[in-house]
């Protein structure tokens, strides 16, 4: 009787350890499959930094490619429009020398964005015959004057209240949703181009 005791006992020990030292091994494996970063990776993603939210994503992390998606899940990446003209570049502005009366016929934009264009060029007039001035061009400056956002009464006031024989006027050669708005040249760059003169006359 003792030794079918002492015999099961030892069996269940032998047992106990082969499934001790079984579990072990597993534990080990994975332990090593795994690695020292994959929890990382777990957390962060396979970068180590992974996908940032959207409302902590800050400048630096931009900077640094953190962005909040990869380019892939974000689709197609946006681009400038094809008609896309840059008014913080001096080769999109023109100027010219007119006398009164000018024969320009100008009209508002939008509120969203203020300022006047020129809507037609009377035939036979002086804007005619000097030939710079198109339709469509957005009035920026009068003389040293920035009028451009201002309201309609605003700006052509500037040009009827030119004592000048010849009144200066600068233009951006291009629609208002790129001189104003998100696509727009800022105040600041604006006023310095203005001040500065640099657009020489045509007449």
């Amino acid at each position: 009787m003792k030794t079918t005791t002492l015999l099961a006992i030892a069996a269940t020990t032998s047992t106990t350890q082969a499934f001790t030292t079984s579990t072990n091994n597993v534990r080990t494996q994975t332990s090593l499959n795994m690695g020292l970063f994959d929890g990382v990776k777990d957390a962060f993603g396979s970068s180590g930094m992974g996908d940032l939210d959207a409302q902590r994503e800050t400048p630096i992390d931009r900077w640094m490619g953190w962005n909040t998606k990869k380019e892939a899940e974000q689709g197609s990446v946006s681009k400038a429009p094809s008609d896309f003209i840059d008014s913080m570049d001096e080769k999109n502005y023109i100027s010219v020398n007119l006398p009164k009366p000018m024969g320009i016929v100008f009209e508002e934009n939008d509120s969203e964005f203020g300022g006047i264009f020129v809507l037609e060029i009377n035939e036979g007039s002086n804007a005619e015959t000097e030939g710079t001035v198109r339709p469509g061009d957005q009035l920026v400056a009068v003389g040293t004057k920035k009028v451009s956002g201002l309201a309609f009464e605003d700006a052509l006031g500037a040009i009827i209240e030119s004592s000048e024989e010849k009144t200066k006027l600068v233009f951006f050669r291009g629609p208002s949703k790129f001189l104003y708005g998100p696509a727009g040249a800022s105040a600041e760059w604006l006023g310095e181009f203005v001040g500065a003169a640099k657009v020489e006359s045509t007449a």
